[in-house]
């Protein structure tokens, strides 16, 4: 439940339109929903600003369908993470309306289908690779769901860097910065040495033999000599979309 959703709860039973009876009931469920194999948090959106997401790898799609079903009677938008095709699929029937991005491997549902945009400025994205682009997805559509607008630079590695000094206006012009990278892991640096704002490094495993499945990328992004970088943990679109949002709140 949302800041939204109280709110007009309460003003209806100020105004005299709901009874304490029915704001009780729709109340109860207000801090934690024990549905079985999970506690739904519906305090989360009131606590942190942004509803509890779902993690899909390792349930089911009957999982994570119940679990959606009690989600969307408070909520205004659902994010499912890491989720596969087969199981997609299968939640899409029960939800119609929620669309999947096989390539970020992410369901969205939205109770409105206008974005609204909450954040001060501009998330920008950015991907080495094309091969990294789907960890760059999963961190563009959680910036972008959570109300924020977002913008995106794809395949502009330290390999050939001539690319990304074209992106040198909608660099400057980002808020906050994700900068996803395989391999040796050493864009986030170079970006994070072209501005003032902040940097959300984001290894990937992808890579040859030594990169040990994004260990030396996420090396290398911790010991960047860049000062503002963080980084968050090797495959993390959804960490570091989240962290930029709360970065880029009004």
């Amino acid at each position: 439940m949302n800041e939204n959703s109280l709110i007009k709860i309460l003003s209806s039973v100020s105004a005299g339109k709901t009874s304490v009876e029915d704001a009780l009931k729709a109340l109860t469920h207000f801090n934690v929903e024990d549905i079985g194999y999970a506690h739904i948090d519906h305090n989360r959106s009131l606590r942190k600003g942004f509803p509890e997401v779902i993690f899909g790898e390792g349930k089911t799609a009957e999982q994570i369908t119940g679990i959606m079903e009690k989600m969307t009677l408070q909520e205004e938008n659902i994010l499912v993470t890491r989720i596969n095709q087969s199981k997609a699929f299968a939640v899409l029937s029960k939800f119609p309306d929620a669309v999947y991005h096989e390539d970020a491997r992410m369901i969205v549902w939205k109770k409105q289908k206008t974005h609204k945009v909450k954040g001060r400025g501009k998330i920008l994205v950015i991907s080495a690779g094309t091969s990294d682009i789907p960890v760059a997805m999963e961190a563009y559509l959680t910036a972008q769901t959570m109300g924020n607008e977002v913008e995106s630079v794809f395949d502009v590695g330290v390999a050939g860097i001539h690319r990304l000094f074209d992106h040198s206006k909608m660099i400057h012009g980002a808020s906050v910065l994700i900068v996803v990278a395989g391999m040796e892991g050493a864009l986030p640096s170079v970006v994070a040495g072209m501005v003032s704002r902040p940097v959300i490094a984001v290894p990937t495993s992808i890579g040859y033999g030594v990169s040990m499945g994004g260990l030396t990328a996420l090396f290398a992004m911790l010991n960047s000599c860049s000062s503002n970088i963080a980084v968050v943990n090797i495959d993390n679109g959804f960490g570091a979309g989240y962290m930029a949002s709360i970065i880029n709140r009004e």
